[in-house]
């Protein structure tokens, strides 16, 4: 599908909607930076320290499901409002909170925004994009949530020593974000392919020629048209039928890799790797900025590649190249040798930024087919967060007990099989519409309709 397009509408859009990816990119990395705070406020132990980390998953998890639900009935625009609305009280109330229990309670209710806007921000942009541009302007969203990640790092790193009570500072510095993205929704679109699925055609129209030219509007209709079963409304039942299931199941098996092959517990427990070392406090926060800034570098170069390069290749290189990189981390751990340790890490960060966390975004939100894709995203991205949550609340314990290079041990061999699940599962899907993407599925034998209206 060519035609003309209106670049300035697509990437000033597609920034408003990444917004939601920046406060992502806040929740996750802040915890970073307030955890040793959080450790000697309320006395935490590695339970409880993994708990309060792992609080934003469970919310998260609860946020997807919302978010499909709205996504389907309401439109993508005012699941991007709640998502924000919930990021700016969130943010205040963790940075007042007087007890373990309310700061937990506070940071479930962010990840309760995290989880609507990681499933939204990119369904959104993905629903809006050309088909030759779309990976590239999906991945804006994995760049703001690594901005989000650099700047509350470095912010973290200036609030270090001005007191115990720093960590109210650092949680309360997302209600600036918050509220410039509550504000830009007002002016976001809504999905045409949502608008044309609830038989509004002539407001699909209007934001299409927004996009781009006559060409592109009627091509786009024909297109969203030739997929979509007016009839049905997307359940999540329908999703998990014997026809959708191929599909899900690729969907799933990518979001719990992202999680599972580890590079979360650097981003979260930065200050715990590096202590166990030897680093100092200052040491230790300065390492975060150093792989926040490594990610922020490394997914720039991955938004000039998706496009070129396609998502299987990046992803089976980030799978393979993590695999080795971390059994080299682990032997440098074991033997508390700190010699290009910082390095190696960088270096996994790195490929990670280039692959695994861009491309599942986008992957997932492109995968799936027109009449359940809010539904089926929704389930995706509760498997993404349930797996984080498992990563990040049995590191903790898995150090205390075995010792953090085991632990990347586990993670190389998880790894292996990531490569493998993709080498044998993953479609590539660049340069592809979203209605050729599933018209491929049926072309492999996979039934992407829905079963007759009840």
């Amino acid at each position: 599908m060519t035609g003309k397009y209106n670049w300035r509408f697509l990437i000033i859009t597609s920034l408003v909607t990444a917004m939601g990816g920046y406060l992502f990119g806040f929740d996750f990395a802040v915890i970073t930076g307030g955890l040793p705070f959080l450790r000697e406020q309320f006395g935490l132990d590695a339970y409880w320290e993994g708990f309060t980390t792992g609080s934003l998953a469970l919310g998260c998890i609860i946020g997807c499901l919302i978010a499909g639900r709205i996504a389907d009935s309401y439109g993508r625009k005012p699941g991007l409002f709640t998502a924000a609305s919930l990021f700016f009280i969130s943010s205040l109330s963790m940075a007042l909170a007087p007890s373990l229990s309310w700061f937990i309670t506070s940071r479930f209710m962010a990840g309760i925004g995290v989880g609507m806007a990681s499933m939204l921000s990119p369904m959104l942009i993905a629903e809006i994009s050309p088909a030759e541009t779309r990976g590239r302007l999906v991945a804006i969203n994995q760049l703001t949530i690594v901005l989000g990640q650099v700047i509350t790092h470095f912010e973290n790193f200036q609030l270090r020593n001005i007191g115990p009570e720093a960590w109210r500072w650092m949680f309360g510095m997302g209600t600036i974000p918050s509220f410039l993205f509550l504000t830009g929704v007002f002016f976001l679109p809504e999905s045409p392919r949502y608008l044309l699925y609830k038989g509004k055609e002539s407001e699909s129209r209007k934001v299409l020629a927004r996009i781009g030219d006559k060409y592109f509007v009627e091509s786009s209709i024909s297109a969203i048209l030739s997929t979509m079963n007016k009839e049905v409304r997307s359940h999540i039942r329908n999703v998990f039928t014997k026809a959708i299931m191929p599909v899900l199941l690729i969907g799933i098996g990518l979001a719990v890799f992202q999680q599972f092959c580890g590079i979360n517990v650097v981003f979260n427990y930065t200050t715990n790797i590096f202590r166990s070392i030897g680093a100092s406090a200052t040491e230790q926060l300065m390492q975060a900025v150093y792989i926040s800034l490594a990610n922020l570098v490394f997914t720039l170069i991955a938004m000039t590649l998706v496009d070129k390069w396609g998502r299987r290749p990046l992803m089976l290189a980030g799978a393979g190249g993590l695999a080795i990189l971390y059994v080299i981390i682990g032997y440098l751990l074991f033997s508390k040798n700190s010699n290009g340790l910082s390095w190696f890490i960088l270096a996994a960060i790195g490929l990670y930024a280039m692959s695994l966390a861009p491309l599942t975004w986008v992957l997932i939100s492109e995968i799936f087919p027109n009449n359940i894709r809010g539904a089926a995203i929704s389930v995706a991205v509760i498997a993404l967060w349930t797996a984080y949550f498992i990563l990040v609340f049995t590191f903790p314990v898995i150090e205390k007990y075995f010792g953090n290079a085991a632990a990347f041990w586990g993670y190389a061999v998880i790894c292996v099989l990531g490569f493998l699940f993709i080498f044998f599962k993953l479609p590539e899907t660049k340069g592809k519409s979203l209605e050729e993407i599933e018209s491929g599925f049926l072309n492999r034998g996979i039934d992407t309709s829905l079963p007759a209206a009840e």
